[in-house]
């Protein structure tokens, strides 16, 4: 059993971990009664941490923004500061601290006082963010409603704007914001279609207020991370093909990027559903592979292989007959 002072700091890590939290779930997380979990809950308030209990059998715990800031040893102005700094490092200023930034920024603004949320709001609507070359900018007040609406285990409803420009409006399960190579994604389960999908968060427009709650999926992180991968390589193909690789398909899955799709065709081979911006990359990629393969169903594919492979006849002094 953790002592009192311990136990307290899991008990408040717990409640910012999500919005609402039973007793009996608390007390099996900390390993004491529910009786034990209601004195804690009071020695929080006594502290001056907001925790609001609702009674009946739909009723818990929630951690609440209160008319003072609780005792994080940081005075207003360092309060601001750090939410301010928290903001800026969100939109990737520091590089492998963005995802961490995000949901301390969640944490940190849950309790601030409204008057402190004001200040911060006015410093980052004055402040100008360079983004690095080719890089979109995104708002932290976005990735704070979307980390908000993960953690609340709200449906997330906004309007959308698809690789190709098309929009849409989107009512999704929001699960995990991933940073990716300087982008900032949101892996999301879509009852609609019933299957997860993918979207950029420099291209979503949050709808307020959020939908009902919904029961989080178990998904691991890995997967998450690679569905998330497979499907913004898939979603900025403009060229697809179906190829046949002599070689198995464990193999080549490590030889190829996660976007790709590989399915096996006997113990010796595989057809792999790949893809790029032109043939002519594609003829690149496809040769990095180092194995034997066969152009399944794209003539314009087949085409520039003929095209690359005389170019680098010529190349090694040995034009092809004709």
């Amino acid at each position: 059993m953790l002592e009192t002072s311990a136990r307290l700091l899991r008990l408040l890590s717990l409640l910012q971990l999500r919005r609402d939290w039973t007793g009996p779930v608390l007390a099996e997380r900390l390993g004491v009664s529910t009786r034990t979990v209601r004195t804690d809950i009071e020695r929080l308030r006594t502290l001056g941490y907001p925790v609001h209990a609702t009674p009946g059998v739909a009723g818990g715990y929630r951690l609440g923004a209160g008319s003072a800031l609780p005792p994080l040893l940081l005075d207003d102005d360092e309060a601001v500061a750090v939410a301010v700094g928290l903001a800026t490092a969100a939109n990737g200023a520091v590089t492998g601290i963005e995802e961490t930034s995000v949901r301390a920024l969640v944490k940190l603004q849950q309790v601030l006082p409204s008057r402190l949320r004001n200040r911060v709001q006015a410093l980052t609507s004055a402040t100008v963010h360079v983004p690095g070359v080719g890089k979109p900018t995104v708002d932290a007040a976005v990735l704070t409603a979307v980390a908000g609406a993960i953690r609340a285990s709200e449906r997330l409803r906004f309007d959308y704007e698809s690789h190709s420009g098309t929009p849409s409006r989107r009512d999704v399960e929001p699960h995990r914001l991933v940073h990716w190579r300087g982008h900032w994604y949101l892996a999301a389960w879509d009852p609609g279609r019933g299957d997860w999908r993918t979207f950029r968060v420099d291209r979503i427009t949050p709808k307020t207020p959020n939908g009902p709650r919904f029961t989080p999926r178990e998904v691991p992180e890995a997967e998450i991370a690679e569905r998330v991968q497979r499907g913004v390589g898939a979603a900025t193909w403009r060229y697809r093909a179906a190829v046949r690789m002599a070689a198995p398909a464990d193999e080549i899955r490590v030889r190829l990027p996660a976007a790709v799709t590989v399915e096996p065709d006997g113990p010796e081979h595989c057809v792999v559903q790949v893809g790029s911006d032109s043939p002519q990359l594609l003829t690149y990629y496809l040769a990095l592979a180092d194995v034997e393969f066969e152009v399944l169903d794209a003539p314009e594919l087949a085409e520039q292989l003929l095209a690359t492979a005389e170019r680098f006849r010529r190349a090694a002094g040995k034009p092809g007959t004709p």
